[in-house]
């Protein structure tokens, strides 16, 4: 399989992958980009290393056959839920099914940790990416949060909000 867990040696190339799908030109390429709304980095070396020094935080990897890393998505373990970001797949390899191979294993990881509810957070404007959540099963709680105030996530060209979605895990009676 393909999707494995991330080690601190990946801190370089999980940065670039991040940052290349989210910010600037690289991400245009892809069918989903925060280029036209934030300024700057979506993460940091120094950032994403601190996550693999962190209780409860994990990062899922995708690697192709060469052991490049074409995509990654980060986990944490809150309270009952398992938080789920910063989902990166290769701007040029979009659309493929890299996307959905980590957030199936992401699902898995959730279980084997015995939690049901994936909660995650979206630019409340970036409309193509919550149809792309909805269509795999998650939903909007009505809950808004601000966008990170610090700017190490990036610099808002507008005012931003988050938009709080989860998805249940556990299949609704009657359903397999």
């Amino acid at each position: 399989m393909p999707v494995t867990l991330a080690t601190l040696n990946d801190v370089s190339e999980l940065t670039n992958l991040v940052n290349k799908a989210y910010r600037g030109d690289s991400s245009k390429k892809g069918w989903t980009t925060e280029a036209h709304l934030l300024d700057g980095n979506r993460i940091d070396e120094e950032t994403m290393a601190g996550y693999f020094t962190t209780t409860g935080v994990y990062i899922l990897k995708y690697t192709d056959n060469d052991n490049h890393i074409s995509g990654c998505v980060y986990l944490e373990q809150k309270d009952n839920k398992l938080y789920l970001g910063m989902l990166s797949v290769d701007p040029e390899l979009q659309a493929g099914g890299i996307g959905r191979a980590l957030l199936l294993e992401a699902e898995e990881f959730a279980l084997s940790l015995n939690l049901h509810t994936i909660g995650i957070t979206v630019i409340s404007t970036r409309t193509e990416l919550i149809s792309w959540y909805q269509r795999r099963g998650y939903e909007a709680t009505g809950e808004i949060q601000p966008f990170h105030a610090e700017e190490k996530f990036g610099i808002p060209r507008d005012k931003i909000e988050l938009l709080v979605m989860e998805r249940n895990l556990n299949p609704s009676p009657g359903k397999a």
